[in-house]
């Protein structure tokens, strides 16, 4: 039977020690070959946690998968902030643009609920409302009902999903 040890990695930068280390030492794998792919696989997520699942089988092979960082993480990084407000409803630390949250929405296409681009882009919106984030200028809510009323239709519309 495999083994799976998940973990919160730092992208591009994971190392043998904690959480991985003493979760794969058990397991008799070489860790450093492990750590390495990981860190090949997350490079361009680099300064983000991200998600690792790391499979081992019985013959101590092993495979890595990748999630894709948390929404929020990727709004930071986006407009470049290191973290959210604290009173999201009064103070706004950041705007994110519609092609910003359409990028946003291809990285999270396979864990995203949506199955078109618009919808997909007013979830990412809904993830900048908790962290005092506007969209366009506007508030997040105002965007989505913009989106809804064909305002950024052009826009979307040369977006590939």
């Amino acid at each position: 039977m495999a083994n799976v040890v998940e973990a919160l990695v730092p992208g591009g930068k994971a190392n043998p020690g904690p959480p991985l280390g003493p979760a794969l030492g058990p397991l008799g794998i070489n860790i450093k070959d492990v750590i390495d792919k990981i860190n090949e696989k997350t490079k361009d997520f680099n300064g983000m946690q991200v998600p690792v699942k790391v499979i081992v089988a019985d013959d101590k092979s092993f495979e890595i998968e990748v999630g894709t960082p948390p929404t929020s993480a990727l709004i930071m990084q986006e407009i470049g902030i290191q973290k959210g407000s604290g009173e999201p409803n009064t103070t706004i630390v950041g705007n994110l643009t519609i092609p910003q949250a359409a990028k946003i929405a291809r990285m999270k296409k396979d864990d995203i609920l949506s199955y078109e681009l618009k919808a997909a882009v007013k979830e990412v919106l809904g993830s900048c409302v908790p962290m005092g984030v506007t969209a366009e200028g506007m508030s997040p809510q105002e965007c989505q009902k913009a989106i809804d009323e064909g305002q950024f239709d052009d826009v979307l519309a040369q977006e590939a999903w």
